[in-house]
């Protein structure tokens, strides 16, 4: 889950407050990626027939297109 980080300011004295963005990493199959993908692409069209904002999927879909590719080494079971 991606957390977006956002200034909270501090009354008083009128400067940000620092705030800290969690993140988490996935790893994913090229199966997986493009499933998510899909399923990403028909919630974004279902929310345009209601009419509704698609900007937070947008966002994912480009996040997750976007993502750099890295090999993992798999460790073969005892």
């Amino acid at each position: 889950m991606h957390y977006i980080s956002f200034p909270i300011y501090n009354r008083k004295r009128k400067k940000p407050i620092k705030t800290f963005e969690k993140k988490t990493r996935v790893n994913l199959t090229n199966e997986e990626k493009r499933l998510l993908l899909h399923s990403l692409v028909e919630l974004k069209n279902d929310l345009i027939r209601q009419g509704r904002y698609t900007d937070c999927v947008d966002e994912l879909i480009y996040k997750i297109a976007s993502a750099k590719v890295k090999k993992v080494r798999s460790v073969p079971a005892r």
